[in-house]
């Protein structure tokens, strides 16, 4: 688990390699810190489709659940490739040309393939990870599935084979003629966080809700 994903022909970028890691900590900083991500794959009779999703991870494996009759799931199931995809704007880059406009960002592209877990306390445990990647500490304080539930619900794991980090930072890159002119140029940051709870019941909020939103 700690040396870097393999450098291929499928995970390496074509631009800006100063940008890319293949390094395991940072990859998976950003796919534990993203609150969705995108899957990307292909039907049998060659539609492609991408779309978003939550997740949770544990080591090198992906897991998401659904519906039993979810296309994502059953996409995954089928062992063909997948691509996953998850992705952090940390801010506009605005340059004094319109050229060198950017963003500042975290993106990391995942590549593996899938299976369906049939094992019930693996899971739960995926079940209990996808529902602790939402609200940390909620799977005690919820009810847990019941047998229904857990019917009805299909859960797919996602062995991660390669995976690439690549991040923008800093101010924008403008050509040496630009410095002087007269346009402004600079990075606006772009942040996300959580309002305040919009509560169902009336009971007070809990330590687990108020740290997440404090």
């Amino acid at each position: 688990m700690s040396c870097p994903f393999a450098k291929t022909q499928r995970s390496a970028p074509q631009r800006t390699p100063k940008r890319v890691s293949f390094e395991r900590p940072p990859v998976y900083a950003v796919i534990d810190e993203a609150p969705i991500c995108h899957v990307g794959f292909t039907m049998p009779n060659g539609q492609p489709f991408v779309i978003p999703t939550i997740h949770a991870r544990k080591e090198d494996t992906l897991y998401f659940h659904g519906s039993t009759q979810s296309r994502l799931l059953q996409a995954i199931a089928s062992g063909d490739p997948i691509c996953c995809t998850f992705t952090f704007l940390d801010g506009i880059v605005a340059a004094r040309s319109a050229m060198h406009h950017s963003m500042n960002y975290r993106s990391v592209v995942a590549f593996g393939s899938g299976y369906l877990l049939t094992d019930e306390a693996l899971r739960q445990e995926a079940f209990r990870l996808t529902v602790e990647k939402l609200i940390p500490g909620r799977w005690e304080n919820c009810r847990q599935p019941n047998d229904a539930e857990s019917k009805a619900t299909a859960i797919a794991a996602l062995k991660i084979e390669e995976a690439t980090l690549k991040v923008r930072t800093g101010p924008p890159n403008d050509i040496a003629s630009d410095l002087e002119g007269p346009y402004w140029a600079g990075v606006i940051p772009t942040l996300t966080h959580y309002g305040p709870p919009e509560p169902a019941v009336s009971q007070e909020l809990p330590a687990h809700i108020s740290e997440l939103v404090s």
